[in-house]
């Protein structure tokens, strides 16, 4: 009898170890899959895409003008070869925005928006953001903004792209991903404020944003150790975000994170200057990309040449992890704060 025990003791333990390991296996969200298409997001091709963005021919991307008009439909043909969906139907890229919703002296202008459906939680919604105009022209020179904030729009085409060739290879996101292109944020965030005020999906059900505003130079306190990148935001609403923001760069991407503009007491007050912050205004986690300013910010000199393509693949990969693990978990992340 005490031996038929002992057989039954060991053969529970045996099984114990294996459902464990199991439970262990589906606890890992973001591995080998996501390095995989994490991978696609490449510096050639984000070099590509912002020697055209910042390029002459889109004239500054000034709000409502006709070179941010032609960076929209850019953005719009990408998505449409992509086969990336458009929330608004067909191919309907374009959130409109009248002009009584901008300023009296802007043209109307539009948000671009691109969407993946989740596979088990569709209602909850990831917001992948950063604006696609600048400040244009002026005494005849243009301001290309080709970090501010081109870098920032290229990284979503590129981690995009990643998202959709996972869902082609059988790896839909269980959460939907919202990929917000915002104009006028040079004119005082209206597209992002016309967004959060006449959202396409409910405020409610928007589990986070993410937001890049120059995400492609180095600023001068890093010129010795490039690899770093400023996060604002991310630990004053959720917790959680910030220890899952870490976790994921330690995982694999291992960039610096400088805290250094998260202080509430910061004179620039970042925090409170792109486009996250209107989320963040309706009770929404964000997280804010930033390299910091140099000696080009606002100027014409802010050109494609001077973007250090490396980096700003490293950087919207981590975007693109940190957007997978969100998007995967078994539960919405909490808002404590």
């Amino acid at each position: 009898m005490k031996k038929i025990l002992s057989f039954i003791i060991v053969l529970c333990f045996l099984i114990s170890c294996k459902v464990n390991n199991h439970i262990t296996e589906k606890i890992e969200v973001t591995g080998k899959t996501a390095m995989e298409f994490a991978a696609t997001i490449s510096p050639e091709n984000l070099k590509d895409h912002l020697y055209i963005i910042a390029s002459d021919e889109f004239e500054g991307r000034n709000t409502g003008e006709v070179g941010q008009k032609k960076a929209a439909e850019y953005l719009k043909d990408f998505y449409i070869s992509n086969n990336i969906a458009s929330p608004l139907g067909n191919d309907n890229y374009f959130q409109d925005i009248p002009t009584e919703y901008l300023r009296p002296n802007l043209k109307p202008s539009e948000n671009v928006v691109a969407f993946i459906e989740g596979s088990e939680k569709p209602e909850e919604i990831i917001v992948i953001s950063a604006h696609f105009d600048h400040v244009g022209m002026k005494d005849g020179e243009i301001y290309n903004g080709a970090d501010d904030d081109g870098s920032g729009t290229v990284a979503i085409l590129e981690i995009a792209q990643a998202f959709q060739k996972a869902v082609e290879n059988g790896h839909k996101p269980k959460r939907s991903i919202l990929f917000l292109h915002v104009t006028g944020e040079e004119k005082g965030l209206l597209g992002s404020k016309f967004y959060t005020n006449f959202p396409i999906f409910p405020l409610a059900n928007t589990v986070a944003n993410l937001n890049m505003d120059m995400i492609g130079r180095v600023d001068d306190a890093h010129e010795a150790n490039p690899n770093y990148i400023y996060l604002i935001g991310s630990d004053k609403l959720s917790s959680e975000l910030h220890e899952l923001s870490e976790a994921m760069n330690e995982k694999f991407t291992k960039i610096k994170l400088d805290y250094k503009y998260n202080d509430e007491n910061d004179p620039n007050r970042f925090y409170y200057r792109s486009d996250h912050y209107n989320f963040a205004k309706n009770n929404i986690p964000i997280i804010f990309y930033f390299n910091g300013t140099h000696q080009d910010y606002h100027k014409p000199s802010d050109t494609p040449d001077k973007i250090n393509y490396q980096l700003l693949a490293k950087r919207a990969q981590l975007v693109f992890y940190t957007a997978w693990e969100i998007a995967n978990r078994e539960q919405r992340i909490i808002v404590d704060k």
